[in-house]
């Protein structure tokens, strides 16, 4: 555990609530690329036309997406009025309840939390996919302590949205054993998914949802399945944890898997690049993918990009963050050309970062300030900032979005509920996002990277 990593989550407020998974969550990484020198907030113009080199990738649809996390696999950072009055952390000790029946309390998460509703709202800011988080115990418990019953849940929200015209990921966010030991797994603690039985388990689940949603009575709709999120590739100080090379043969293992049992031909099977970045990757993707197109790729990566998640990242200005995400092009993206065919989503990302914004523009690094009229972005609700704060977030938000439009196959925000920054309903509300998401004129700072 990295020391400067947990006390910058003790001293975390409440408003600035991320994954509990944070202190291990991305290890240190390697920053390249410019860093801005300037901490002034540029200014807004939305006239100016988008840069002729951002793209939508290839002439497949692009994924303007949203990520429903914290309903079909609780996470209590995001969930926290449903582990009221108890002392479970995960879904494994909220399952394992004993005090009160949790089958009761997990229906009524699954059919509120969630709705029809919540999908035309999807619908309407512009945004045309989900990315729907699973835990494996919802097609089969194999002996855990596990409540079956959110695959109906799942259902109903594949024929939502088949029925607003949105298309689904559905993504393996909790594998046998846990591919990560992080509260996102449903097991918070241990990392046992490369023991045996567990990746075969892993396997046969994949199938199992492979034969259902891979199949062409939901080709119209389902056109992902991931097949792990975020396992780590490294191996903890207990000799938990994962090999990577291994992952990667069980990688190409569990893609032919689910491949000889999927009749929709359409269907992409991703993977997530285990904190590795998707460069580690086009070796295998080379080899599954062959010589077809980047637009036909069956096999696609996914990597999460996040600005909140190492202790560096908390000694940044808003320009050094926008900086930081125009240069993804180059640093954790691959060419989305015709140089190689590995197609890469942005499977999930935020605008949580820990910066401090004065009334005049600049901005200063952290969550604490002593300015008059300085307000820090992690310590308040989006609700609450302040008109400069707004555009300083959104700034940063832009910078994300123009690079991910240029560099990658699609995005999914982190998520749809969440608290604070986390939250795509709070931004929306906050219009720290463009609405509709999809419609690049309704950019403030189109140029923003071209800026840096």
């Amino acid at each position: 555990m990295d020391v400067r990593l947990l006390v910058a989550l003790l001293l975390a407020t409440a408003t600035s609530a991320g994954p509990s998974y944070a202190i291990q969550h991305i290890r240190e990484r390697q920053e390249s690329g410019p860093v801005a020198s300037s901490t002034q907030i540029a200014p807004a113009n939305p006239t100016s036309p988008i840069s002729a080199d951002v793209t939508n990738g290839p002439d497949s649809e692009y994924l303007y997406g949203v990520n429903i996390g914290g309903w079909l696999v609780l996470e209590k950072w995001m969930n926290s009025d449903v582990f009221e009055n108890t002392t479970a952390y995960d879904q494994w000790t909220f399952d394992s309840r004993t005090d009160v029946d949790p089958v009761p309390l997990l229906e009524q998460h699954w059919s509120s939390w969630f709705t029809e509703q919540d999908v035309i709202q999807i619908k309407n800011w512009g945004f045309n996919a989900m990315r729907i988080p699973i835990g494996f115990w919802a097609f089969e418990t194999l002996g855990s302590p596990y409540k079956m019953g959110a695959q109906i849940y799942l259902d109903k929200a594949i024929e939502w949205a088949r029925t607003h015209g949105l298309k689904v990921w559905v993504d393996h966010h909790g594998v046998p054993g846990s591919q990560n030991g992080f509260e996102n797994s449903g097991h918070n603690g241990s990392v046992e998914w490369q023991n045996a039985p567990n990746y075969q388990n892993s396997i046969d689940v994949l199938v199992t949802m492979a034969k259902k949603y891979g199949s062409i009575d939901y080709a119209d709709v389902v056109n992902g399945i991931e097949l792990v999120n975020e396992p780590i590739s490294w191996k903890l100080s207990n000799g938990e944890g994962n090999d990577l090379d291994k992952m990667q043969a069980w990688t190409k293992q569990a893609y032919t898997a689910v491949k000889n049992v999927t009749s929709n031909p359409d269907l992409r099977i991703i993977m997530h690049d285990a904190f590795a970045k998707p460069f580690v990757w086009t070796e295998l993707g080379a080899a599954i993918n062959g010589k077809v197109t980047l637009q036909t790729s069956p096999f696609a990566i996914d990597t999460h990009l996040y600005q909140d998640q190492v202790a560096s990242d908390s000694t940044l200005t808003n320009a050094q963050h926008i900086a930081k995400a125009c240069n993804y092009s180059s640093s954790n993206l691959l060419p989305q050309n015709s140089t190689q065919n590995l197609p890469v989503y942005v499977g999930e990302f935020s605008l949580a970062i820990k910066i401090c914004v004065n009334p005049d523009g600049t901005t200063t690094a952290g969550s604490t300030c002593s300015t008059s009229g300085c307000q820090c972005a992690s310590s308040h609700s989006p609700s609450q900032y302040k008109s400069y704060t707004k555009a300083a977030i959104r700034q940063f938000a832009e910078a994300q979005l123009l690079t991910y439009e240029k560099s990658a196959q699609g995005f999914f925000i982190w998520a749809y509920k969440a608290p604070g920054g986390w939250g795509l309903v709070n931004a929306m509300a906050a219009e720290t996002l463009p609405n509709p998401i999809n419609d690049l004129s309704n950019y403030q700072y189109p140029n923003i990277c071209q800026d840096q």
